[in-house]
């Protein structure tokens, strides 16, 4: 079962859900902040896509940190940033089984599900 992870007044999750909907793909939407998120899901993510990847360093929660936990965010304190503040996930991190992708392209789910 593919599973949506993000926040649900995110642009680019709306953009998702409206591409797998018209692909036809079933899914089940997980939002951080009404469902929540453990520990061990954001590690193993985490290990496996790189925390670098998976920390949203666009968005507004990141750039209303102060300068020095910007400038000293590693792995840990990073997961702990995640955990606290879920906006600071990438958005969309669709997960289909075999697959993990984090953001949204056309071209990459359309890869994705070919």
């Amino acid at each position: 079962m593919t599973t949506l992870y993000g926040i649900s007044n995110c642009d680019t999750i709306r953009k998702a859900k409206k591409w797998l909907d018209a692909a036809g793909v079933e899914y089940t939407f997980h939002d951080y902040r009404k469902n929540g998120l453990d520990r061990d899901q954001l590690e193993s993510w985490s290990k496996e896509l790189g925390w670098e990847a998976l920390l949203n360093k666009r968005g507004t929660t990141w750039r209303k940190l102060p300068d020095d936990v910007k400038a000293s965010v590693d792995e840990s304190s990073a997961i702990e940033l995640m955990l606290e503040q879920p906006a600071m996930i990438k958005r969309p991190l669709l997960d289909n089984g075999s697959t993990k992708a984090l953001g949204f392209s056309d071209k990459q789910y359309s890869e994705l599900f070919a």
